[in-house]
């Protein structure tokens, strides 16, 4: 069983999500910590160190990292997929990461 830990950007996604909402990607981040592999898919190109997973209607997308070696799932952000716009969640990862953001994610 995977230990699932929110980065500080995640907590902050989460918060400002309404409930019904809430509940629907908090049930899909629970189910990360058995097979946290067979359920998301792998990103590519800046963002290949990370999963996404559907969630809340297909709409939203869980991004998170795995931690094998030490039994961790990490949930790195949670937003909208809106391909094209500067909110979409992979373009707010991909500045996450250029800005350093991510940078040493520690559990």
């Amino acid at each position: 069983m995977y230990t699932i830990k929110l980065t500080q950007i995640a907590a902050e996604q989460l918060k400002a999500l309404d409930s019904n909402t809430l509940k629907q990607i908090l049930h899909k981040i629970e189910s990360l910590k058995k097979e946290p592999f067979l359920l998301g898919k792998p990103l590519q190109g800046p963002l290949k160190e990370y999963r996404s997973l559907r969630a809340a209607g297909q709409r939203y997308r869980i991004i998170y990292r795995v931690l094998d070696e030490e039994i961790i799932v990490i949930i790195v952000a949670v937003g909208i997929r809106k391909d094209g716009d500067k909110k979409d969640i992979y373009e707010l990862m991909k500045k996450y990461i250029k800005t350093g953001l991510l940078d040493n994610l520690s559990p």
